[in-house]
């Protein structure tokens, strides 16, 4: 009996200490929540910037007028409209200005009065928005962190009522949909549940949050994309993935259209789990390591892949935010240095993302070459230069929509898109003035006007898209076929330490128009020259087609024409405004004026069969042009709309497109071939002899590759077999490819 006495206290003292431990945890939980809120305003060791803070405070309430503020536009509930959250902003700051002891309005009650007199209008008023976002997500992620600033001191009937609205932002409700939109809602409903002291509840939400990282199968995996379910029908529907999160190729999808959304919702979705992991650290609610694993390898080898230099986004990732000014702003520390907090995994290159960042340094010690096969998107980093290509398909769609009246004239900005950068601001804020019918690296008919913007998202229309990379070089091809003219052309990129050489095959149309390729549309930055019968003349500003161009240089950036052609230059004054490509609320209307650089080659009205080739030298000098031998080592072997190669001879890489199966003769007694479609690159040692071999299946049909190349290949593996035929003097190929969620993947042989 006294046995059983015993065990039950200890049992019970148990249970009570492990209470006792993680209510603790939720003070200490709470409290970095709270210190996080407060700063974003505050920061004890800069007066300056508190003294800033209270000034826009103090310009708060100056334009309170004892329940609201009269220059938001209540009444506009509208998608484009709904300034009302403005109403919240100021609230909030009002509430940590009055609970922080380093501003001049800490504990003023004449302030906490007048944020429980804008509170009550706000829940009077109750603002219910067309877009489910702001009622869902926007609203109840402010109105959160009011109530963890200062609802302990508000009437319970305000907080009641306050609750009502947060409680919007419902786990069990479909704008918790997996992607980038579930693990905002189970973050404010993790920040409720911390305002109301529900240990119990904060730990179901912080398992939903965990157990949101995690890869999903691509939408089409099982019967193809446009059989599958989307976002309607059924109980829960939404609940399922539907190809919506977390890649396989460390790229991320918000809906189920299959657009890269990496550096958008996926950048979200990353710094929403690193700051709960972040809250909950050395606590009872941390997150399992291997959550955290996940996740650093989708912030180095996602979103800092896809960045430039890993510290900016890149704007050909870009969907329909870069309609919002200061969008390719640089990213800023914070994340990484949470996760050098939250584990040691990876931790010298999250440090150097730190260094970079901070530092404002150009450039990393990593180069690489990446390709997101799930997303069809392409980039490219050395030291001095970064590049990307960005692609759809018959597995994506090219663009996100542009919802809420945002990117409205991105139809072309899937096509191939090849931007180049050496600073990494090369088209910071260029949106209202681009020519969206100048994408660079992208062919388009011209037309006189872009097509109505409802029909921007398309599905793409080709199988064969796709790269092989083996991690440090890369080639790119792209079967394309426009969804917006009736267009085709064969398009691909070969990927050098130096340089990388575009080529384009069998550029054909039945439109009577124009057609484009353009090199380069960015913010102009110094002087263009262009090279001519061997002279060199500076352009000015003006625009102009000009003949016999050997190589065009703008900041730092060379383009070498292998053959001596014509070429359009602009090099001007461009005009815009935001409201142009976004009718937004707080769009301007205001005309914007930047200095634009534009070259294209100009294919003529209905080309049939036309082609292109061109080198891009980026951070190259004027003065180093001057040397003839600059990319000489670089041979284009074919440029057919069945078979693109280039050959490096310096590097003693070959890169191989073959849209059917076929042969190539490198040089005498060189030979590749290849059984079907494909895309094969090649590096061979300094004796001549085949070093390694990568593979890719753009088509993503192939369960295996059968090449048969005129080296002898003596290495072994699980994944292929190579045969020597002494007879024909050819190793014989045959290369396991990967399926599923790995489909796409290329397959290196060293």
């Amino acid at each position: 009996m006294h046995r059983n006495g015993f065990l039950y206290c200890l049992f019970f003292s148990l249970l009570s200490w492990q209470a006792f431990a993680q209510q603790t945890d939720i003070e200490v939980i709470k409290s970095r929540v709270y210190n996080a809120i407060t700063s974003n305003y505050i920061d004890s060791d800069a007066p300056a910037l508190t003294a800033s803070f209270d000034g826009e405070v103090k310009t708060i309430l100056s334009e309170f007028d004892g329940e609201k503020w009269p220059y938001i536009h209540y009444e506009d509930v509208s998608r484009e409209g709904f300034d009302n959250t403005i109403h919240l902003y100021n609230l909030l700051k009002m509430a940590v200005a009055y609970k922080s002891p380093q501003s001049q309005y800490f504990n003023k009650k004449s302030l906490f009065k007048n944020i429980e007199k804008g509170l009550n209008f706000w829940c009077d008023e109750d603002f219910v928005g067309e877009n489910w976002w702001n009622n869902q997500i926007g609203t109840p992620s402010t109105l959160v962190n009011l109530m963890l600033m200062v609802g302990d001191e508000l009437p319970s009937d305000l907080v009641r009522r306050s609750q009502k609205i947060i409680n919007r932002a419902d786990i069990n409700k479909g704008g918790s949909r997996p992607g980038g939109d579930r693990i905002k809602v189970s973050s404010i409903a993790a920040k409720n549940q911390l305002f109301l002291n529900d240990s119990s509840q904060f730990n179901l939400i912080i398992n939903i949050i965990a157990q949101e990282v995690k890869f999903v199968d691509w939408i089409g995996s099982e019967f193809g994309y446009t059989y599958s379910n989307t976002d309607t029908g059924g109980f829960k529907e939404f609940l399922k993935a539907n190809g919506r999160g977390l890649q396989y190729d460390n790229s991320f999808h918000h809906r189920t259209d299959g657009v890269n959304n990496t550096l958008s919702y996926g950048l979200g979705w990353s710094s929403a789990f690193v700051e709960w992991a972040h809250y909950v650290r050395n606590t009872a609610y941390a997150f399992p390591a291997e959550k955290s694993k996940i996740l650093v390898d989708y912030y180095l080898d996602g979103v800092c892949k896809t960045a430039v230099f890993g510290q900016r986004p890149d704007y050909g990732a870009k969907n329909r935010s870069i309609s919002r000014p200061g969008n390719t702003k640089p990213y800023s520390a914070a994340v990484p240095l949470k996760i050098l907090d939250i584990t040691t995994y990876r931790a010298e290159e999250i440090k150097e993302i730190v260094r970079m960042r901070t530092a404002n340094l150009p450039g990393n010690k990593l180069s690489h070459a990446t390709f997101f096969w799930n997303s069809e998107h392409f980039t490219f980093q050395r030291p001095n230069f970064f590049t990307s290509v960005r692609m759809y398909s018959t597995r994506n769609m090219n663009m996100e929509s542009p919802y809420n009246s945002e990117g409205l004239l991105n139809h072309h900005r899937g096509d191939g898109a090849n931007h180049i950068y050496t600073r990494g601001n090369e088209y910071e804020d260029i949106s209202p003035v681009l020519d969206y019918q100048k994408i660079p690296g992208a062919t388009i008919v011209q037309k006189e006007q872009l097509p109505h913007h409802n029909q921007i998202k398309k599905l793409g229309l080709t199988d064969f898209v796709g790269a092989t990379t083996d991690g440090h070089y890369g080639v790119v091809g792209f079967d394309f076929k426009s969804i917006h003219d009736p267009l085709v052309a064969r398009k691909s990129w070969f990927f050098f330490d130096e340089a990388y050489v575009c080529l384009g095959a069998g550029i054909s149309t039945k439109s009577k128009n124009e057609v484009h390729t353009t090199l380069n549309q960015s913010l102009l930055k110094g002087p263009v020259h262009i090279a001519v019968n061997g002279q060199v003349y500076p352009l000015g500003n003006k625009s102009g087609v000009h003949s016999g161009v050997k190589w065009i240089h703008h900041d730092n950036i060379a383009y070498l024409l292998p053959q001596a052609q014509d070429i359009s230059i602009e090099n001007e004054l461009a005009s815009g405004s935001w409201w142009r490509i976004s009718k937004q609320i707080d769009s301007s209307k205001s005309t914007e004026q930047k200095e634009v650089f534009k070259t294209w080659i100009n294919h003529g009205v209905a080309p049939d069969r036309a082609s292109y080739a061109y080198i891009v030298r980026p951070h190259t000098t004027l003065e180093e042009l001057d040397d003839k031998d600059l990319v000489s080592s670089i041979e284009i072997l074919s440029n057919s709309p069945y078979l693109q190669a280039v050959y490096d001879h310096g590097e003693k890489l070959l890169q191989v497109v073959f849209y059917k199966a076929g042969a190539l003769e490198v040089q005498d007694g060189f030979v590749i071939k290849s059984a079907a479609p494909g895309i094969v690159m090649m590096a061979l040692n300094d004796s001549g002899e085949l070093a390694k071999l990568s593979v890719s299946d753009p088509n993503r049909e192939l369960s295996k590759m059968m090449l048969t190349v005129s080296k002898k290949f003596n290495g072994k593996g699980t994944h292929f077999k190579s045969t020597w035929n002494a007879a024909q003097g050819m190793t014989e190929f045959v290369i396991d490819l990967p399926q599923g969620g790995w489909a796409g993947k290329s397959v290196v042989i060293e």
